[in-house]
């Protein structure tokens, strides 16, 4: 049965009815990140190299309240409202996974809630 985490105290509130994390066999899914300063609420204005930076930045925080890093994670999804974004936001990713990343989609969407440019989701493993 999934178990749902309710509370990760260093992670942005959702701007929805969902949880930022659930857990179930030894898996940890991660909601999708936006760029959301978590101190503040407020929205990281700037371009998808920005966006991209602050979104890692919140990922790696909600990793560490689960008592996880980067090297936890085996498929992460990228939203990008345009694909021509994707060269910059792998920049800021490789800077983030490394050498040895882990399983990726990418894809282009229409739109993502309140005008981001990009959005990240991620499964770990325990």
């Amino acid at each position: 049965m999934p178990k749902l985490v309710p509370a990760v105290p260093h992670a942005a509130k959702p701007i929805g009815p969902y949880s930022v994390a659930a857990e179930a066999a030894g898996l940890v899914f991660i909601s999708g990140q936006i760029a959301i300063d978590p101190a503040s609420g407020q929205k990281v204005e700037g371009d998808a190299t920005v966006q991209a930076k602050r979104i890692l930045e919140n990922l790696g925080m909600v990793l560490g309240d689960l008592g996880l890093g980067f090297d936890s994670v085996v498929k992460t999804t990228i939203f990008l409202t345009d694909i021509a974004d994707f060269a910059a936001v792998n920049e800021v990713y490789r800077g983030y996974f490394g050498d040895a990343p882990p399983a990726r989609s990418t894809v282009q969407v229409a739109a993502l809630p309140g005008g981001y440019r990009v959005e990240i989701e991620a499964i770990a493993a325990r």
